[in-house]
């Protein structure tokens, strides 16, 4: 699979076109298409660099002027991530958030010399390797520093070191998920870790917000593959993992892991790598609810045996997977999406599973229409807001007990918020406690829609709280969460978090405001 050139606000460069079925249920919601067009990159309002002469020559003596780019293009690539409010502001020509400069290290070390120059300078960093973050991972508090630089992981790429005996690989941060499953699979290997932005996503960034792909409940989520990594630091290199485990004090590894670029920058990770399956499946099974399907899936998490994939979708989502007709079953109910690699002789034994809990199989149909368009989400996405349809999504994670008590919460405080909004909810990854909760929100743009959506998502966010459960599962913190990720962990647990930001970046010029308010 070839990785994707992004425009700024839009995924890749192809079109998608909705099905008709799509846009009759759009129309249906209030959804019609806006009266004016997204804004074009080069009349996007841009303030002008306040990056020093001094700085930029300090930076381009350490990189080279050629990596050191404060260009409209450059700035305007690197400005917020991939929410639909970050979307919904570039298309309407608001860049105000870009950075100063775009700086692209070549090596670690010219890494750790960036972040001693930035530091000196009184300069933000924000770390960017995909540019995928969806929770406001990607907009730096600003007052109080010179300037703000993006720091562009992706010249730090490729496999490094490959260890057979062993099964670890080491690569550079800014190596994408397509090039590394490419570099493993002449190898006869793979990672295992497909999320959603797979196509976009780079390695450091899988570990710096603690992702999870789809295929999490046969390899399980990225930080549980990490054996090693390299942080650079304004105050220089912190190295990690020299064994698989070891009792030698806290394990340092998962105070890096999720601290999404507020501690430096990770330039290499070595993740363990298993055999590429030579052959993979995909089912559809029917339930006649959402809480049978749930029955079903912990049984599998708890007692075994696990296939890959392992996902059900409650009635709402599986309507509207009916727009597709291999997608779902067509007499109501909930699809779920049974994946399998290798390992196909346990499918019996996972068949038994499903059946004795009110599983209805529906053939590998279902799970192939799953496949095929598993990554067209956020293609999807820009057709939706092409057509004026405002598409968000939101996850969390809980216990299995209290699995029903957040899907309602969560359910109740969007719709109260967002008129005639569509709400879609499926179980997305499970665990032997507990599962993630992944919600899709669907209305019509209307006035003020980012507006709108924040006091939403505000709202879903204190019932999350509220019910018990975790703010995030794989999306991260960012800004959007950060206040209540705050309440979640208590005031001395945000203190422990402050002491290590302060001993590897006294300065507080890393991604300051994620995580953490940037004022300490």
């Amino acid at each position: 699979m070839s990785s994707p050139e992004f425009h700024p606000y839009r995924w890749g460069t192809a079109s998608l076109e909705l099905p008709e079925a799509v846009r009759a249920a759009l129309a249906a919601f209030g959804v019609r298409e806006p009266e004016n067009p997204p804004v074009a990159v080069e009349q996007a309002a841009l303030p002008d660099p306040v990056l020093s002469e001094p700085a930029e020559a300090a930076l381009a003596a350490i990189v080279g002027a050629d990596r050191v780019q404060t260009g409209r293009a450059a700035r305007v690539g690197h400005t917020r991530g991939w929410s639909t409010p970050d979307l919904l502001a570039l298309r309407a020509g608001d860049a105000a958030d870009a950075p100063d400069a775009v700086v692209s290290p070549g090596t670690h070390e010219q890494t750790v010399a960036v972040l001693e120059t930035c530091a000196a300078h009184r300069i933000a960093v924000v770390p960017y390797s995909g540019g995928t973050s969806v929770v406001g991972g990607l907009v730096p508090a600003r007052s109080g520093f010179a300037a703000v630089i993006s720091l562009d992981t992706r010249a730090l790429t490729g496999l490094q070191e490959f260890d057979e005996i062993s099964r670890t690989a080491r690569f550079g941060a800014g190596t994408r998920g397509p090039e590394a499953e490419r570099s493993l699979g002449e190898r006869g290997y793979t990672l295992g870790h497909f999320p959603q932005s797979y196509e976009g996503a780079c390695l450091g960034g899988y570990a710096a917000a603690r992702s999870a792909g789809q295929a999490s409940a046969g390899y399980g989520r990225f930080d549980e593959m990490v054996v090693g990594l390299t942080l650079a630091t304004p105050r220089g290199t912190v190295t990690l993992g020299t064994a698989p485990k070891a009792a030698t004090g806290p394990d340092l590894r998962q105070l890096v892991l999720g601290s999404e670029g507020t501690l430096g920058v990770i330039t290499s990770v070595t993740v363990r790598v298993r055999r590429a399956p030579a052959e993979q499946a995909y089912e559809g099974w029917r339930f006649g609810s959402f809480a049978e399907g749930a029955t079903a899936l912990r049984r599998l998490a708890q007692d075994g045996p696990l296939p890959a994939v392992l996902r059900l979708s409650d009635e709402a989502e599986t309507a509207v997977n009916l727009a597709d007709p291999a997608a779902g079953p067509g007499s109501g109910g909930c699809l779920a999406i049974i994946g399998y690699a290798d390992g196909l002789e346990s499918r019996s034994a996972i068949d038994e599973v499903l059946r004795e809990a009110g599983g209805e199989p529906l053939g590998d149909g279902p799970g192939q229409a799953w496949e095929a368009g598993r990554y067209r989400a956020p293609y999807l996405r820009d057709a939706l807001l092409d057509a004026g349809a405002f598409a968000e999504t939101l996850e969390t994670a809980t216990f299995w007990s209290n699995l029903d008590t957040v899907k309602a919460a969560v359910t109740e405080a969007i719709t109260a918020h967002l008129e005639r909004a569509l709400v879609l909810c499926h179980i997305s990854h499970v665990y032997e406690t507990g599962a993630s909760l992944y919600f899709t929100v669907v209305c019509a743009q209307g006035t003020d829609p980012a507006g709108r959506w924040a006091e939403a998502k505000h709202a879903a966010n204190a019932a999350i709280r509220t019910a018990g459960a975790a703010i995030t599962h794989h999306h991260g913190v960012g800004t959007d969460h950060r206040d209540t990720y705050l309440d979640e962990i208590g005031p001395l647990a945000a203190d422990a978090l402050r002491g290590a930001k302060r001993a590897l970046d006294p300065e507080g010029i890393m991604n300051p405001g994620v995580l953490l308010p940037a004022d300490g």
